[in-house]
């Protein structure tokens, strides 16, 4: 185990939070991507993936926790894109 990959996981999940409270309280996603939280779900689940295979420690419960918030505020981000779509005014020329 290394103390500087807990740091790292633990300061990386501290925001999540903070992203999702503000999308449930604000149902606004823009300015947020799809492809960046996809691509942080695929690393944290690559580091899940190494931790079976390699090196099993409590880490593991870091990137789980990481990747279930992740993937959560990217549940939000299509449940509330198509609410955000559908507010914005059509131009009628």
């Amino acid at each position: 185990m290394s103390i500087f990959e807990a740091i790292m996981l633990i300061c990386f999940g501290t925001s999540w939070p903070f992203s999702i409270a503000k999308a449930i309280r604000t149902k606004v996603v823009s300015g947020k991507s799809a492809r960046f939280m996809a691509i942080l779900c695929v690393g944290y689940l690559s580091g899940i993936i190494h931790k079976l295979l390699y090196s099993f420690d409590w880490i593991i419960a870091l990137y789980a926790l990481n990747l279930i918030m992740v993937a959560f505020d990217l549940y939000l981000y299509f449940r509330y894109l198509h609410r955000e779509k559908q507010k914005q005014p059509t131009l009628v020329i």
